[in-house]
């Protein structure tokens, strides 16, 4: 197993940005050739060194302090040049030191569906030391989509839009994690209400292990007040326990309707997508021409 000849970011007075750049550059394609080699372990050092690297550079163009450990990546279920992360806990990491794609795939690790950028602010601020800016959600599937055409499974996840069962094409404000099964980040006509409850089960079984601070059970009845039965105690109050119960009746009676639905999308999305497209959604414009062409045919 080779590593490219570069300075180390850690070594001191060799961390200048031109040099990190390179070196960014040289393991990104040495991850490309590790995974297209089938060497996973080869492929977990260099993605290490990667980031490594890319928080190196941080640090020297913005001043930014070193990011919140990675945890190792593991082999992802749809897409085999791609990795998946051990679930996320809380970070202890301090305020403002967590890149911005971190913290919302810590969010959206613990909601597990594909979710809105208002919810994944909510959930982290709940949960996690710190806020989301607003701000920088607006650019960032495009930026991560940028990144993946540019140097495709260079990163061990990337986060994209959800995609519509009819189209295939980006969800309107609903963010996914690439890793994530395909059906998963696939949003049918129940989908909305279906990833809802499964996101009020989720959050519920998270807050029960952790003490009812305010801003928990803010975050509990934002959930509570649209689902029946969940909340019984008073306004503003939720027990977890019956947000669970109450959730999970309702997602009992949708469930598995939806996943059929979601699993007959996902199986066009792999047969007429490629990487980037099941990533990312398809580009409505081809679409659009590829059924211009087949009506064309059948005339």
């Amino acid at each position: 197993m080779s590593t490219p000849d570069a300075p180390s970011p850690d070594a001191p007075g060799a961390a200048s940005p031109d040099v990190l750049e390179a070196r960014i550059t040289e393991l990104r394609a040495a991850v490309r050739r590790a995974m297209a080699a089938g060497d996973r372990q080869a492929a977990r050092v260099h993605r290490a060194e990667l980031r490594a690297a890319e928080q190196a550079w941080d640090d020297a163009v913005l001043g930014d302090g070193p990011a919140a450990p990675d945890t190792a990546p593991d082999a992802d279920h749809d897409e085999p040049s791609a990795s998946v992360r051990a679930p996320n806990r809380p970070s202890a990491a301090p305020r403002g030191l967590v890149p911005v794609r971190e913290q919302v795939h810590q969010a959206l690790t613990l909601i597990g569906a594909p979710a809105a950028p208002k919810l994944i602010g909510s959930v982290y601020a709940t949960f996690f030391p710190g806020q989301i800016p607003g701000t920088r959600l607006t650019s960032l599937r495009r930026d991560e989509e940028r990144s993946f055409r540019t140097a495709p499974y260079a990163r061990p996840y990337y986060l994209g839009a959800a995609l519509t069962a009819d189209l295939l094409a980006p969800a309107r404000g609903l963010l996914t994690v690439s890793t994530w099964p395909l059906e998963r980040r696939i949003v049918g006509p129940l989908s909305a209400r279906t990833d809802f409850l499964a996101a009020a089960v989720r959050v519920a079984e998270h807050a029960a292990r952790r003490e009812q601070a305010p801003d928990v059970q803010r975050l509990l009845w934002r959930f509570a007040a649209n689902i029946p039965g969940a909340a019984a105690g008073a306004v503003g109050t939720v027990e977890p326990r019956a947000l669970i119960e109450a959730a999970q009746a309702e997602l009992d009676v949708h469930e598995e309707t939806d996943r059929r639905q979601r699993r007959r999308a996902a199986g066009r999305a792999r047969a007429q997508l490629d990487d980037a497209g099941r990533l990312f959604g398809a580009r409505l414009r081809a679409m659009r021409s590829a059924a211009s062409t087949t009506d064309g045919d059948h005339r």
